[in-house]
């Protein structure tokens, strides 16, 4: 669990040196990071979706999986929680930008291989180099997302903490379900959200992304079926 919390660690204190830098920037500044910083994640969702074997598969996912997510109403329930946490706390603070800040930082720090993998060398061999190395690129991403994007991005590390910390220490139950095809699987379709998380921050679309991260554990069902059908 070290590795999990020094990760942790690393993007609280990201956080807070990204507010300090924040509170010096111009609102077209700030807006203009936004924008680069939704160049970079399409980027990273292009790079990863399109590593996807099977497109069948992602396009059956995304289907079931958003309207999972709609008929639950998740970003209604989800903005709505938020802005009543707000209410109490802060009155004038935005939800939806605290949402949006979340969310983006939980994906982009926590979709890919390089979390399930390195999670799970951390629980079963206690190798933590993964961790580490994935502990670097957060606090870098971390500062310059909560300059941009504000407190939000805090949420990210009690995420990191629990998420992490449960495949570490249930490394062991998990490894033999989690294999290289369904990891592969649920880091594509993530990597497909936070294609439109870039999509949304540039300003190009209004994807509800929450209500498509039922796919994200649809996805690994849906492998599994097609391999019981024998369906390449």
């Amino acid at each position: 669990m070290f590795a999990v919390i020094v990760n942790t660690l690393a993007i609280t204190v990201a956080v807070f040196i990204g507010l300090l830098l924040r509170k010096g920037l111009p609102e077209h500044i700030s807006s203009s990071i936004i924008k680069a910083l939704g160049l970079c994640t399409v980027v990273i969702g292009v790079q990863g979706a399109i590593k996807e074997d099977n497109i069948l598969i992602m396009i059956i996912s995304v289907v079931i999986g958003l309207t999972i997510g709609e008929a639950l109403d998740a970003d209604g329930r989800v903005n709505r929680f938020t802005d009543r946490i707000l209410k109490k706390g802060s009155p004038k603070a935005n939800s939806s930008r605290l949402t949006e800040a979340f969310i983006t930082s939980c994906l982009i720090m926590n979709v890919g291989a390089m979390v399930i993998v390195g999670s799970l060398d951390a629980g079963l061999r206690a190798d933590y180099t993964m961790l580490y190395t994935k502990s670097l690129l957060d606090f870098i991403s971390g500062i310059m997302m909560t300059a941009a994007m504000g407190v939000g991005v805090l949420g990210s590390a009690i995420f990191t903490f629990f998420f992490q910390g449960s495949i570490v220490l249930l490394a062991e139950y998990l490894a033999p379900y989690l294999s290289e095809a369904i990891i592969n699987e649920m880091s594509c379709n993530g990597c497909l959200l936070i294609l439109a998380i870039g999509l949304n921050m540039l300003g190009l679309t209004k994807f509800k992304v929450i209500n498509y991260l039922p796919t994200l554990l649809v996805a690994p069902i849906v492998l599994v079926i097609f391999g019981y059908l024998g369906i390449n």
